[in-house]
């Protein structure tokens, strides 16, 4: 899957997940946007993760600075 931007990712398995919850996906496209919303589902746990040990880097770094 190509970069994603986080946003990009939940718009559009929030659109998935409506479809399926309004019936609007046949049988057929079923087994396909049910992969789609597992592959975002990684996209937007990923982004999460890199975000947090992001965030972690920089508070370490500031108690490095800080002297604690």
């Amino acid at each position: 899957m190509a970069e994603l931007k986080y946003s990009k990712a939940i718009e559009r398995l929030d659109e998935i997940i409506r479809k399926i919850e309004d019936e609007e996906i046949d049988v057929d496209e079923l087994s396909d946007k049910v992969k789609e919303a597992v592959d975002l589902i990684k996209v937007c746990k990923d982004k999460i993760e890199k975000a947090e040990m992001d965030v972690k880097q920089v508070v370490e770094g500031f108690k490095v600075e800080e002297g604690e």
